[in-house]
Order: structure tokens, then sequence, then C-alpha cells
């Protein structure tokens, strides 16, 4: 089943991805398969400085985190907890809770929530040095290999195998640890999503840093400082009572505002017709942005005065567009008409109206109050210090809007999951997110209150505080809301599975795998792999006697058992059934131990295309 990946993984190099990119779209910069730099320069043109020394962050394991981000596919499956997804509440719900390593999860999750994700929150763990963090991964590189993919020397292949694998817990090993996962979250994000993550003092520095990098600093929407507890207990030498959440856009613009919607009230003190022009209400807004674009004198008709953008900003709209909307009153030169131009706004035009956050949090929840709800939920007290809902809803508020998903990949607790669902349940109802949690199976402590209370691992802990918390909303509420959740594993192989999928022939089909997948956990990671999520509506198709199952316009063959005669049932419903139009047969190669089926199943599909209709249905094998 994940042959194919077990194939590729490790025979790439670093950058590979990029460079292939490069090359589709610059093939004259290649010779001999190596960028000629000096006609790269001349094909784009732009006067980029390509000079050798510049600002920028360095770390023993970056290029290695770099690789496992982008070249390692997970070798893990996602198994479907189908007695837990079966049940009513959870049957068509939406939301997703996935138990495994996040850096997997992550993997799987851009296969279908690419571009999709709004809003991010992470509370990652802090390396205060305490024993919070200890790095230890699971990527079986030699030396050797090492210093080929990477191309560096044995020197360093050997202090980045001894950091990787000694529970090291140095500024490197947690930035190599958090590298990987910044990055894919950056893949998940909308264009316009936003991401928030937890950290305190003892790596916000390179917390900050490392977010520059992978996002970009000129995304960096701003940090806020949340007052959590209301004294320091004397630790340290100046005794904290915050932590820091940081935010970055994917992609930021003038329109990237971090602020809670407007009340009318506001709304009506905000937007006023001083003048009665006779389009509404309006308000000025500025006419610059920091993001490059056009450069130009603006000539105020009444004075002659000539304005140009603030050091280091461009106009946002160009010369021919800022005529016209001087001409129609659109762009004033303030209230007085002798100041720098600005851009008048109508309220009838404005749908994201927002009161912008500001960097100081003290009446957003605090730990205490995190500890509450989930001692009153549990039963118990288990965490310490989980993150407050009202923390969660806010920034929820301020980054979100009807519809979006929301992800957390440290998800703890499940705090994310509890305040969700208190905004889904407002009493307008008109907030209706999604989450996507994912959390280890970390055993809890030996000798703990959570282990006294029967819990076994920190995920279960989650998951049942998502259980409870709905019962409390609905009871208290009466909203009618997705309550539930479906929940799944990311589950790895033993290396005994791994070495048999690698020595597995697909051209000797007569030998035997002893390992075996069920059918719902092959379904779920193949639909995934395919863009079509983990909650997408799956049709059984009855083929006279042999089962399909038919998502979107994917056909998944997995069981054993097909023959000719159910090829021929196949066929003709694609010809007759206008409702059934598969584009892709996907089957599972490992039960298909006849040639003679599989090559008259592919003769078959390709002969449809010769059809007075011309479908073409593409057959893919996976091992």
């Amino acid at each position: 089943m994940i042959k194919e990946t077990l194939d590729s993984n490790g025979k790439g190099k670093l950058n590979d991805k990029k460079i292939a990119i490069l090359k589709e779209h610059f093939p004259n910069c290649f010779s001999g398969g190596t960028l000629d730099i000096e006609k790269f320069k001349k094909e784009i043109n732009q006067d980029i400085d390509f000079s050798s020394e510049g600002y920028e962050m360095n770390f023993l394991g970056k290029n290695y985190a770099k690789y496992i981000a982008d070249s390692i596919d997970t070798e893990s499956v996602l198994v479907p907890d189908v007695e837990h997804n079966s049940k009513s509440e959870n049957s068509k719900s939406e939301n997703i809770y996935i138990t495994g390593d996040n850096l997997d999860v992550l993997k799987h999750l851009r296969k279908s929530y690419s571009g999709k994700v709004k809003m991010i929150y992470i509370d990652p763990p802090y390396n205060t040095g305490g024993g919070d963090f200890a790095y230890n991964d699971n990527f079986r590189f030699t030396k050797k290999e090492l210093q080929e993919v990477l191309d560096i020397e044995e020197q360093e292949a050997e202090r980045i195998l001894n950091m990787t694998s000694s529970n090291s817990s140095s500024h490197s090993a947690w930035l190599t640890f958090m590298y990987p996962r910044l990055y894919l979250s950056r893949e998940l994000l909308k264009d316009e999503g936003v991401i928030f993550i937890s950290i305190d003092d003892h790596e916000k520095s390179q917390l900050q840093l490392l977010c520059d990098d992978v996002f970009g600093e000129g995304n960096r929407l701003g940090t806020i400082i949340w007052k959590k507890k209301t004294n320091g207990n004397n630790m340290g030498y100046i005794p904290p009572v915050h932590d820091y959440i940081l935010a970055y856009g994917k992609s930021v613009t003038e329109e990237s505002i971090l602020g809670f919607p407007l009340t009318k009230d506001e709304i009506e003190a905000k937007y006023k017709n001083p003048d009665q022009d006779p389009r509404g209400p309006w308000d000025t807004m500025d006419l610059s942005a920091n993001h490059e674009g056009p450069y130009f004198p603006i000539k105020n008709p009444k004075t002659s005065k000539v304005y140009y953008p603030p050091k280091g900003r461009y106009w946002v709209f160009n010369e021919t567009e800022v005529k016209k909307r001087i001409e129609d009153g659109r762009i004033i030169f303030g209230k007085s008409g002798n100041v720098g131009p600005v851009q008048k706004v109508f309220l009838k035009d404005r749908t994201n109206l927002r009161k912008k956050a500001e960097s100081w949090w003290d009446k957003h929840g605090m730990n205490e109050d995190g500890t509450e709800e989930l001692e009153e939920l549990i039963g118990t007290k288990i965490f310490d210090h989980p993150k407050p809902t009202e923390l969660i809803k806010n920034l929820c508020s301020i980054s979100t809007k009807e519809d979006d998903l929301i992800l957390d990949f440290f998800s703890g607790s499940a705090t994310t999951a509890d305040a969700i669902m208190q905004l889904n349940a407002n009493e307008e109802g008109n907030y209706h997110c999604k989450y996507i949690l994912v959390q280890l199976d970390e055993k809890v402590k030996k000798g703990s209150n959570a282990e006294k209370a029967g819990y076994k691992t920190i995920d279960e802990i989650g998951r049942e505080r998502i259980i409870r918390a709905a019962e409390k909303i609905k009871e208290s509420t009466g909203a009618d809301i997705d309550y539930g959740f479906k929940h799944f594993f990311a589950k790895e192989l033993n290396e005994s599975a791994i070495d048999q999928i690698k020595e597995f022939d697909p051209n000797l089909l007569a030998s035997e795998l002893e390992v075996e997948f069920d059918r719902d956990t092959i379904l779920t990671t193949w639909m995934n792999q395919d863009g079509h999520g983990l909650t997408p509506s799956v049709e059984a198709v009855n083929l006279d006697g042999y089962t399909g199952y038919y998502v979107q316009d994917y056909l998944y063959l997995l069981d054993k058992g097909l023959s000719q005669q159910h090829i021929d049932n196949l066929l003709s419903k694609i010809v007759e059934d206008k409702n059934f139009n598969p584009t892709s047969v996907v089957v599972y190669g490992y039960n298909f131990t006849d040639f003679n089926i599989l090559t008259q199943l592919e003769t078959n599909l390709k002969q449809l295309r010769n059809e007075e209709k011309s479908i073409e249905v593409s057959l893919i094998k996976r091992y």
C-alpha cells in the first residue's frame, strides 16, 4: 500500500522539488543538469541582488529539517476509528481528530488540505530545559546516506545524527524539530490564512527568526503579549506573568486585519457622512501599502502640492486609477482637503468590518481559567496549565469567519475544539467553523491524576474533553451544530512490515505479502492522498456482486475476487449510468494476483476511449 513511498524516500536530494520547478520554467538555464546562474540572472532580469553575503538564520540541522519537510513523505497509514466514526453524532461530522505524530499527520494533510486552512493555532513544547522538550526522530539515515542527500561533510552528518537521536534540548534541536512543521503549516494555509504560535522567553527570539525564514519577514503580523497569570511565583530574576503569541500570515495584504468584528454602535461611530455624500456613510483608509507597487507623484488639484508614498511604501492604485478616483471623490486629500491623499471608503462596500486587535491581552482568560475548565469537565485536575477557551475564542474571532477551517496540531487537552464549539453555538448562529486536531498518543505520567482517572495517553484525554464539552454546550444552548468528530490514527509500520513491502515485487504477483491492510485503512489513506479529504461521502457501488467504492470521480477496487463478469458490469455502468462518471479506477495491487484480470481491466478501460462517448478512465495500480 505504501510501497511507492518507501521506494522513493531517501532517493532524492535536498531541493529536488525546487530544482524541478526551475527546470520546468527555465529549461534554457540548465546545462548537463546544472543551473547556469548567470543565464538565470539574465532570464529574470529584475535587478535582483545576488550578492554572496546577506543576513539569514542558520543552525545545525537546518538543511536536514528542510529535507525532512520537503523530500521525505510519510510512511504511515491513516486508520479510521470505525466504531467511533459510525456513531450517529460522528457519522456525518466534518470535524477531525487524528492521533499520531504531527509531522506525519501534516504530510498526510498536505495531500487534501493544502491551501484550505484559514487559521492554525499551536502551543508547541517551550524548551525551558526542564524536560518539556527533547528531540528524537525516527528517520533511519546512515551517516553515508545523510552525506549524500544533503551534500555535506562526514563530520556535519555525524553531528546531525547525534543531535537527532540523543534527546537533545539545544536551540538547534528545537529549531530542527519546529522547522518542518512550520514549513508544512505554510502549505496548508489559505493565501489569507494566519498562524498563531504560543511561546515563552526561552525560544521566542529563535522562533521569530525561524518564522521570518519560513513565512517571510513581510508576512509577520505582530506579537500578542498574553497575561497568563497574576503573579510570577518569584521565579527568575524578573518573574514572568506572560506568554507571547506570534502571528504570521501566508500572504499579507492591507486587508489582512486581525481584529474583532465591530458592533453596530462602533460601525455607526466610525462611518459617518459629514459631507452628505449620496453614496452613504464613509471613512478614510491609507492609499499606500508596504508591498511593491506603483510609485509616482500624486498632485493635489486644489493646492498643486505633490505627494509621494511614505518611505518603503507604494501606492495601491496605478496612475490611471488614481486620476479616476480623484475625479469621482474616492481619493481625497484629508477631510480638510489640504493633507496627503487617502482613500474614501464607503460602508456599503465594506464586508470585513473589524477593530484591530492590539498587542497587550490581559482580559482574555488566564492559566487558572483553563485549569478550572478542564477540571470541571473531566472531574479531576489533569493538566497544570491548559490554555483557556477564552483565549482561543478570541484568536478565532480576530482571524476567522463562517465556515473556515481551523487546525491545531499540538492539541493537548483539546481546548481549541471546545472553543470552536462554543463559538459555533453562539446566539447569532453565524459562525460554523470546522476543526482538525492532532495529538501524539503520548503516555501520561506514572502516578498522575490522569493515570488514576483511567487515562493512558494524552489524546484519550483530549477526545474525552471534546465529548464532554459537546454535551455541556448542547445542554446549555440547545444549538443545532456539529458536536461530533471523525477519529483517525496515523499508524507507523514496524520494520518487519516495511522490509516485506520493499522486497515485494509487483511483477511476481504469485508471491504473497504477509502484511495486510484492512479495507477501511486503504480507502481512508488513498481518499486523502487523492485530494478528497477525510470526510467525503463514499458510495458503495454494486458491480454484480463485487463492491467498489465511489468517491467524487474516483472508483476504488480494493477487495479480492474481481472477475471478468464484474469488469463487464463496471463497463456497462460507466457507459449507461449518467450519474456514474469515474475518471480514475484505483486498484489495490496486492489483492489482484491474476495478471490476466488486471490486463483485461486495463484493456477494457482503454477501449472506452474508442466508443462513441470517448470516455477517458485511467487505471491506477497501487501497492
